[in-house]
């Protein structure tokens, strides 16, 4: 049995999940995909100060209190700054790291410098009342989408979910400064049908940072696959518990 960890992206909370936690609990694998501050159950917690540090407490927090051990950490989007940050913080505790479509940043680094787009995110939300919250993407037309879902059905339920993104956690930067995060296996999953302008997605070196090949899958889908294609991400999870 693994742990898999999955933690959504911006915008999202953990019920983005939810097709796909029945499919690897299914399997025999233990499965948690909290929401963290600011998002679902915790989204009265939410306020200027939420951070990127904040949610890698929230995570950091999680795997401390329940023991988790060999843990699969899952980062969508956003998330790729946050399950970087634990794995720096908590590298014994942390069997793989998976970049789903995700932001992969250096020590450092931010979202901004990540994903140079979110900078015109936070501009437009500078000149609101609320500086610091940041809307979500806007739906655009097919294929695209709501963050790649085009099925009205499923963006009406994934429009349930979202709601603003603090301003701090695009500004907060990335620590990996631990030698021992860089023994930790990571892999790939790319979303690579109809990607927006202005997304950009960086080259995945040939070799990891722990000197294995590098590990990169696609998913003919949009950005969501958990929503898009549950079964097809949850097949390639499975290959790694």
């Amino acid at each position: 049995m693994s742990t898999y960890l999955l933690v959504h992206g911006a915008w999202h909370n953990g019920q983005c999940w939810e097709r796909v936690v029945p499919l690897l609990a299914s399997a025999g694998h233990r499965v948690l995909a909290p929401s963290l501050t600011g998002y679902g159950d915790k989204a009265h917690l939410l306020g200027p100060e939420v951070g990127l540090d904040t949610h890698v407490d929230d995570l950091v927090s999680l795997i401390t209190d329940q023991a988790l051990t060999d843990v699969i950490l899952v980062g969508h989007s956003y998330a790729g700054l946050v399950i970087s940050s634990v794995a720096n913080r908590l590298p014994d505790r942390i069997a793989h790291l998976v970049y789903l479509d995700a932001m992969v940043p250096q020590d450092g680094e931010s979202a901004v410098d990540a994903q140079p787009v979110t900078q015109t995110l936070i501009d437009h939300a500078a000149q609101s009342a609320t500086p610091w919250r940041i809307p979500p993407m806007p739906e655009l037309p097919p294929p695209l989408g709501l963050f790649g879902v085009t099925d009205p059905a499923d963006v009406a339920w994934l429009r349930t979910m979202l709601s603003d993104h603090p301003l701090l956690c695009l500004q907060q930067p990335v620590r990996l400064d631990n030698p021992a995060v860089r023994t930790i296996s990571r892999t790939h999953i790319h979303c690579v049908a109809d990607v927006p302008e202005g997304i950009e997605r960086r080259p995945v070196p040939a070799i990891q940072p722990n000197g294995s090949p590098a590990q990169v899958w696609e998913l003919q889908t949009g950005h969501d696959c958990m929503i898009t294609m549950p079964a097809g991400l949850t097949e390639l999870l499975l290959k790694l518990g």
